[in-house]
C-alpha cells in the first residue's frame, strides 16, 4: 500500500517540536480522538518508548502497540506500529525541518510494511481515512505544542 503523509508549519523552533514529540506521553494529547486506552511502557522518551492503544478507525477498533525505533534530533521520530494480531506492521515518520521564514514542518507518513488482505483490497479508503485521521492529528498537534511552550516559557 502507498504510505500517507500529512504535514502542517508551526511557529516553533524544530528543538521545541522535537522536544515535545519525543515523548510518548504528549502524543495522547493530540492523537484522543481516534486513539484510546494509552498505556505506556519502557523510557518516557527516545526509542523504546512504548504505547499500546485502541486505535477505533472507519468503524471498527483495534489493539496498537506503538514503540519508537529511530530518534535523530532535532530532526525525525520514527514508531514502528504493531496491530490486528500482528498482521498490520507499519511505520509512523515524523519528519522535521526549519522553514526559511522561522518555524517548522512538520511532517508525518504513515507507511504500511504488512496489511491484512481487507486492508490491501479496501486500500483507497484505508488510505484515505487515514489521512484524514492524521490531518486532524496535525490540526491538534499545532494546538497541543502552542499550549506546551507557552506553557514552558511562562
Amino acid at each position: 500500500m502507498k504510505p500517507v503523509t500529512v504535514s502542517i508549519a508551526v511557529p516553533q523552533t524544530p528543538e521545541q517540536v522535537y522536544g515535545f514529540l519525543d515523548v510518548m506521553a504528549h502524543h495522547e494529547r493530540f492523537t484522543d480522538h481516534y486513539l484510546t486506552g494509552w498505556r505506556f511502557s519502557g523510557p518516557a522518551r527516545g526509542v523504546g518508548s512504548c504505547a499500546t492503544v485502541t486505535a477505533a478507525l472507519g468503524g471498527t477498533k483495534t489493539d496498537v502497540t506503538i514503540e519508537v525505533v529511530e530518534a535523530e534530533a532535532p530532526r525525525r521520530i520514527v514508531e514502528q506500529n504493531v496491530s490486528a494480531a500482528g498482521r498490520r506492521l507499519a511505520h509512523g515518520t515524523y519528519a522535521i525541518e526549519p522553514l526559511r521564514t522561522g518555524g517548522t514542518r512538520i511532517s508525518f507518513t504513515y507507511a504500511w510494511v504488512r496489511a491484512p488482505l481487507l486492508d490491501r483490497l479496501l486500500a483507497p479508503v484505508v488510505r484515505t481515512t487515514m489521512r484524514h485521521a492524521n490531518r486532524t492529528v496535525m490540526r491538534r498537534l499545532a494546538t497541543e505544542l502552542a499550549r506546551h511552550v507557552s506553557a514552558a516559557n511562562s
